[in-house]
């Protein structure tokens, strides 16, 4: 063989041997890098399932303060308000300006 192609393989060798162990290196941080953001992710969907079922019962509880009877009773009983009689009733019309 030529001296030439003696240092070409030699040089080709120790680059092989070099970058055999880079590589194994950089498949070890990306799988550390995605194992990492696989967690973040896990950890954000069971947030987001809280957060679900807490608006639910959000919802809940507004469509129950709001319905109409708990109103009705809160101003009877405690406001000591009632349903207004026919004649208790005044209405007023006004014109329309033209």
């Amino acid at each position: 063989m030529k001296k030439g192609t003696k240092i070409f393989q030699k040089i080709f060798y120790i680059a092989v041997a070099v970058l055999i162990p880079g590589l194994l290196i950089l498949n070890a941080i990306q799988a550390e890098r995605y194992m990492k953001i696989e967690r973040e992710i896990k950890e954000l969907e069971k947030k987001q399932v809280q957060l679900v079922e807490e608006n639910e019962k959000l919802i809940t509880d507004i469509s129950l303060l709001s319905s109409s009877q708990r109103i009705g009773a809160i101003a009877e009983n405690d406001l000591g308000m009632h349903k207004a009689e026919s004649e208790e009733i005044v209405r007023v019309e006004m014109e329309k300006k033209k």
